[in-house]
């Protein structure tokens, strides 16, 4: 009997703006000219591997090509999914030792990984709920709703350690009970995904392949906190992820995941859209609930925190989209294994945007404490053309630059701000011996004086002064 295979094209956004859709396109009709009833054709959100994108996916026998395009259609339908030859020329090729790579589990930019928020980024198609269900998707929450009580749930996410992260590492559960324990029938769930820093785009790859665990995230907080409302607050710059996430929410309204009685049970919770213009600081959290209330985005001094006055003057939570895709699986699974994973004081996973002078730039998911060499040469297979490392920008324009000597430092919440440096979001920049530092520091001022809301003289004032010096 022939072997059912799935070939997996790449629709993210930037294997999207490469032409996957025409080679998504040709394959299907090479697939159906030839009469492979065996061979399905499907499409998937960023598989993390941007460098080499367009990427092609053949499941489960795990085949991996890179830099696809739609002239290799035909062949590749012809060769591995007729006649079981491989097309050897589009397999990866790794820089450091130049062996070509067939299985993508064999390629050290996903073996070295340990993913968990990506789980099903590249796995499944983003459009069918289905296969979300398939890999155990609303699992968690169906869990939450019918054998917990909304304390259990709080104390699970307590014993994970889990820590936010939208870049400020707070406890999610200690910001949960804030809201919790706040006055007020009416609570709020926001999703803040309004990914400003520059090269970092984990939360729209993630709203991108893989929206329904954010979708089941943020149900399961609206029932720890008490919130029957939710809000996504996403750029407007991010069409594909806001038009997936629409249709994540249609079908999750369908199998009555959301909405009246969610799975039989009195607990009730929607979910709403709001798009922001792009001002980076509606990153902050009381700017964002000034742009959902239709004012201007500027931020507010606290307190009062939003978990005790917040989106029109109610307790509210605003979680970032990471940290919202980590709930359901530490619900499904557990604390403890969670709490295994990472430090002492950092526990799980976190995620960075691998961008800038390095080999091999795209999404990678590492257990906190893992040490910077090992993203940059182990995963990122090192610096290119022969250049050598000379230092690493993480956390944002807000965050600092970590030089080559402390390439072993781990990579947790309080390493990186004992070093002058922070998290942040998860932008991860790597600096070649050809980059001055001077411009480095320049380019992210003229970022954040562009984009100051002006409310405050030192942020005014002082950020153009400052620019003018280092110009």
């Amino acid at each position: 009997m022939a072997k059912h295979r799935t070939v997996f094209v790449c629709q993210g956004t930037g294997c999207a703006s490469a032409g996957s859709q025409a080679i998504y396109e040709g394959l299907k009709a090479d697939v159906e000219k030839l009469g492979l009833k065996n061979v399905r054709v499907d499409f998937t959100g960023c598989h993390g591997f941007c460098e080499q994108g367009p990427n092609v996916v053949i499941e489960p026998d795990g085949i991996f090509y890179t830099h696809v395009d739609v002239e290799d259609a035909s062949e590749i339908v012809s060769s591995p999914l007729r006649d079981n030859k491989p097309v050897e020329r589009l397999f990866y090729r790794d820089p450091a030792t130049g062996q070509s790579i067939r299985l993508y589990s064999e390629i050290s930019f996903y073996s070295k990984q340990q993913r968990i928020i990506l789980r099903n980024c590249g796995h499944i198609n983003p459009e069918k709920i289905d296969d979300y269900i398939a890999r155990d998707g609303y699992k968690g929450l169906e869990k939450a709703l019918l054998e917990m009580t909304p304390d259990a749930v709080l104390e699970e996410i307590k014993q994970s350690g889990l820590r936010g992260r939208g870049g400020a590492g707070f406890p999610t559960w200690r910001k949960w009970e804030f809201c919790r324990n706040a006055i007020g029938s009416q609570k709020y769930m926001i999703c803040n995904a309004d990914e400003g820093d520059p090269g970092a785009f984990m939360d729209r790859s993630i709203l991108e392949a893989d929206p329904h665990a954010v979708i089941e995230g943020l149900t399961i907080a609206g029932y720890a906190i008490g919130a029957t409302e939710g809000y996504i607050y996403v750029r407007a710059e991010y069409p594909l992820a806001v038009t997936r996430f629409r249709i994540a929410l249609r079908q999750a309204q369908e199998k009555k995941l959301l909405g009246k009685h969610i799975l039989g049970s009195n607990f009730d919770f929607n979910i709403h859209i709001k798009e922001g213009a792009g001002a980076f600081v509606c990153g902050e959290e009381t700017a964002l609930i000034a742009s959902i209330e239709s004012r201007r985005g500027m931020p507010r001094p606290r307190p009062p925190f939003p978990a005790q006055s917040g989106l029109d003057g109610k307790p509210t939570i605003i979680n970032n989209v990471k940290t919202l895709a980590t709930v359901p699986v530490i619900i499904s699974r557990g604390s403890q294994w969670f709490a295994s994973l990472g430090t002492e004081k950092s526990k799980g996973t976190a995620v960075f945007a691998l961008t800038g002078k390095i080999a091999n730039s795209g999404l990678v998911e590492v257990p906190m404490g893992t040490p910077l060499s090992t993203i940059i040469y182990g995963i990122g297979g090192g610096i290119p053309r022969g250049k050598q490392l000379k230092a690493v920008q993480t956390g944002g324009p807000s965050g600092g630059c970590i030089p080559t000597q402390l390439i072993d430092l781990p990579v947790e919440y309080d390493s990186l701000a004992q070093v002058g440096s922070i998290m942040g979001s998860g932008g991860m920049v790597v600096l070649d011996d050809t980059t001055c530092m001077v411009e480095v520091a320049r380019y992210f001022l003229s970022f954040t004086q562009d984009e100051s809301c002006g409310k405050c003289t030192p942020c005014r004032l002082g950020t153009r002064q400052m620019l003018e010096i280092l110009t």
